[in-house]
């Protein structure tokens, strides 16, 4: 799955626990009707990732959608849906480039090193 979108906010890489959890947040404000401000979090080695984007580029987030279940002290199960981004794209930079224009006919230069009796020897 991608959100499309403009960059709103890049949070600061969070480290939780002694084992060194890190995670890092964006929020992307989707183009549409009604847009959308989704906040996308990278976690562990994919905080890096964030680090080259500023507030108003626009990018492509590939992500995985995540979902966990809780149960707290009261015996209650609670549901928590979260989202993981694990590539983000700058959107400017995929522009596509115009090919590189053909040559003019005129600049080649006609054969010829060819043999007129050469040009009968197709099989059809």
């Amino acid at each position: 799955m991608e959100v499309q979108g403009k960059v709103k906010m890049v949070g600061e890489t969070q480290t939780f626990g002694s084992n060194g959890f890190r995670k890092r947040e964006i929020v992307v404000t989707t183009d549409e009707q009604y847009p959308q401000h989704i906040m996308v979090e990278f976690i562990q080695d994919k905080c890096d990732l964030l680090n080259n984007f500023q507030i108003g580029q626009d990018v492509k987030i590939s992500i995985n959608l995540r979902g966990r279940e809780w149960v707290n002290p009261q015996g209650e199960t609670k549901y928590f849906n979260s989202i993981q981004g694990w590539r983000i794209e700058n959107l400017q930079a995929a522009a596509p480039s115009a090919p590189a224009p053909m040559p003019p006919a005129d600049a080649f230069e006609p054969a010829t090193d060819f043999k007129e009796e050469d040009h009968d020897d197709l099989p059809f």
